[in-house]
């Protein structure tokens, strides 16, 4: 990834000003490729968080190396571009920072009301004791209720509250915390030189590949946070590797990235990496049965690792989404159905929902995950035949809708609008 070296600042200050007024008396107009992926991309979250879900099977992340994290991530990067580069532009880098440290806090806060309100729920489910199952228990929460002489639940928790103490199932949210607290950084090197940034986010990136770098004897270099104080497991999302795809967003939208050429070669050449990877992916290994496919994953683990974000994931995902980004033709013309027939007004539907998903994607991905917990207790409930899988898959979705519409509605503030 190689920044422009070109930047907008070196152009004189009159024109920039006068742009910038000809822009705040313009409405931005949002690019309806970045929250359809990623309204794509919560409802597969929601799917591959509910435990005994058969459609996990056949998520895409089961065809290749790369999966909804990256969307989500990626679309985050973009976003965050929109959001908080103008900031950093209009206001200044100071207030840009402080903005961004202000969304850090909400993220926090939502970090820990899910993982009180996840926490409540499966005591309670536990409680009602189907069958002896342990739901805490299933999502490794056992410290939290088993005490010892140097662990007890006051540690725990004052462990979980400074992030000292990770969760597996709550470990994206911190992730993106620190991603974001690398923001003001990258817009100060930004100003030096856009060469800075490439340096930055390749090195950091770099020295998260904690597995690649133990396997070579070079441990001593890797960043990676502790995720609980009694053991040597770090963050199953090490920030610092995946921050190269969050900054790979944020680059294209601010421009830094020029947009690639759409052309038969490199759609040829997308296409290829995508489809030679099905042998490699979990489809291959598990319907295919192909045993040198489990040796090469085995072998080459470090360059598809998840938790360090690996360069072939890297590769892979951005060879995807140069072909979804092409689909979908420009500013996502082509999601736009045409006509007026009943399909062509059925997707309208369906896409304004996706795109309502996208929009309010925290407020979304924090209750799917919660819902997620929801679903598997149904399923255990109700049994997992095929019917009823599908049926408590289409009811968690419709949960997502109605919370990203709620969240929308309260975000416009409708108690400040003047009554007729």
């Amino acid at each position: 990834m190689t920044f422009a070296a070109t930047d907008p600042r070196s152009t004189p200050a009159a024109p920039l000003s006068a742009a910038a007024n000809a822009a705040s008396a313009v409405p931005r107009v949002r690019d309806l490729r970045l929250d359809f992926f990623r309204g794509i991309a919560m409802f597969i979250i929601l799917i591959s968080h509910t435990p005994g879900n058969f459609l996990t099977l056949w998520i895409p992340a089961r065809w290749g190396f790369s999966d909804a994290t990256e969307i989500f991530v990626f679309c985050s990067g973009m976003a965050s571009a929109i959001a908080f580069g103008s900031t950093f532009d209009r206001a200044g880098w100071l207030m840009g920072a402080a903005r961004v440290v202000f969304r850090v806090w909400q993220v926090y806060w939502a970090h820990v009301g899910l993982f009180f309100a996840t926490l409540a729920l499966t005591v309670y489910l536990t409680e009602i004791d189907i069958d002896g199952r342990n739901y805490w228990g299933q999502l490794n929460l056992w410290m939290m209720f088993v005490e010892s002489d140097q662990w007890d639940n006051s540690n725990i928790l004052l462990s979980f509250m400074t992030l000292r103490y990770v969760p597996n199932y709550f470990d994206i949210l911190p992730m993106y915390m620190i991603v974001l607290l690398m923001m003001p950084l990258v817009m100060a090197l930004s100003r030096v030189h856009l060469g800075l940034v490439t340096a930055f986010v390749i090195g950091v990136w770099i020295m998260g590949q904690t597995a690649f770098l133990k396997h070579h004897g070079l441990e001593q270099w890797h960043f990676e946070f502790p995720a609980e104080p009694w053991s040597d497991r770090p963050w199953f999302f090490n920030p610092f590797g995946w921050q190269l795809v969050f900054f790979t967003g944020f680059a294209l939208m601010r421009g830094w990235i020029p947009k690639p050429p759409v052309n038969t070669a490199l759609v040829t050449g997308a296409a290829v990496l995508v489809i030679a990877n099905i042998p490699l992916s979990n489809i291959g290994v598990r319907e295919m049965g192909l045993s040198w496919a489990t040796d090469w994953r085995v072998a080459h683990s470090a360059l598809i690792d998840k938790s360090d974000f690996g360069v072939l994931r890297y590769v892979h995902f951005l060879a995807l989404a140069y072909l979804a980004w092409v689909a979908a033709g420009d500013k996502g013309a082509r999601l736009l159905a045409h006509g007026s027939g009943i399909s062509s007004q059925v997707w309208q539907r369906c896409l304004a929902i996706i795109l309502k998903v996208g929009q309010q994607s925290l407020a979304v991905f924090v209750v799917s995950m919660f819902t997620a917990r929801l679903m598997g207790f149904a399923m255990d409930l109700l049994g997992r035949d095929v019917s009823t899988t599908l049926l408590v898959n289409i009811a968690g979705g419709c949960v997502l809708v109605a919370v990203a519409y709620g969240a929308g509605w309260f975000k416009s503030q409708p108690w400040r609008r003047t009554p007729n």
